[in-house]
C-alpha cells in the first residue's frame, strides 16, 4: 500500500465515521457496507504494521494479528439505553493475546474530534485488580517515579478512570499513598486530533506514545504474568 493511499484511507476513515454519526442504524450502514469493508481492510493492514514494533517494545513473543486486537463495530444493546446499533469508533487492543489480554497493553480509538491512544489495563478483573493494587502499595516510590517522569507526565498527566470514594476493602486507610490504589482502572490516555490523525507520522507518533507507555505496562505486567 502506498503512503498517500494509506493517508487518503485514514481521511476517508474520518469521513466515514462523521457520517455514520449521523444516520446510526441499519438501512444507512447496509447501502454503505462496501466502504465500511474496504475502511476495515485498510486498518487491518494498518495494524499489522505496528503490531511487530509493538512486540519489539513490548517483548512479547506470541503471535498475533489485527483480528485478535480489533474491536468489532457492532453495540451490544442489550442493556443499553443507547439502541444506535453501530459504534462510530474503530478501536484495537495490542497486548499479548489481543483485546481480550488481561495484560496491559497498546490502545488505539479513532473517532472524529475524539481520538486517543495510551497504555495500561482498563477495568481488570477484580482479582487482577487487587494484585496491581497491592504491586502499587510494595513498590510505591517504583510506580511513583514512572508516572512523575517528566516526558511520561507531559503526554500522561494522570491516570484515566473512575475512582473508589474510600480505600479499596483489605487496604490500610492510613497508607500514605491511599489514593493510588483507589483507581478502578490503570489505563492511560493521550488525546489525538483528526490533523495528526491524518498526517505521514500518524504512525511514528503513536509508537513514541506507546514508548513512553511502556515503563507503565511493564510495572503491572510482571505481576499479571504471575497471576
Amino acid at each position: 500500500m502506498k503512503l498517500n493511499d494509506k493517508l487518503m484511507e485514514f481521511e476517508r476513515l474520518i469521513n466515514f465515521l462523521n457520517r455514520l454519526k449521523k444516520n446510526n442504524n441499519r438501512d444507512w450502514f447496509n447501502n454503505h457496507k462496501k466502504e465500511f469493508v474496504e475502511l476495515k481492510e485498510q486498518f487491518e493492514v494498518f495494524i499489522n504494521q505496528l503490531i511487530p514494533k509493538i512486540k519489539q517494545l513490548d517483548g512479547f513473543n506470541g503471535s498475533l494479528s489485527a483480528k485478535d486486537c480489533i474491536f468489532r463495530i457492532y453495540r451490544d444493546v442489550r442493556f443499553s439505553k443507547n439502541k444506535a446499533p453501530y459504534k462510530t469508533h474503530f478501536g484495537a487492543y495490542l497486548a499479548d493475546g489481543g483485546r481480550k489480554s488481561s495484560f496491559a497493553g497498546y490502545y488505539v480509538h479513532i473517532e472524529p474530534e475524539g481520538s486517543f491512544a495510551g497504555g495500561g489495563v482498563y477495568h481488570p478483573e477484580p482479582v487482577v485488580l487487587k494484585e496491581l493494587r497491592y504491586e502499587i502499595m510494595d513498590k510505591t516510590d517504583e510506580f511513583k517515579g514512572i508516572i512523575s517522569e517528566s516526558g511520561f507526565k507531559n503526554i500522561y498527566p494522570e491516570i484515566y478512570g473512575d475512582k473508589l470514594k474510600i480505600a479499596p476493602k483489605g487496604f490500610p486507610i492510613d497508607f500514605e499513598d491511599i489514593e493510588l490504589l483507589k483507581f478502578k482502572s490503570y489505563a492511560l490516555v493521550h488525546a489525538i486530533d483528526d490533523k495528526t490523525i491524518k498526517s505521514s507520522g500518524f504512525e511514528d507518533y503513536l509508537l513514541n506514545l506507546y514508548k513512553t507507555a511502556k515503563p507503565f505496562n511493564s510495572f503491572f505486567n510482571k505481576v499479571i504474568a504471575e497471576i
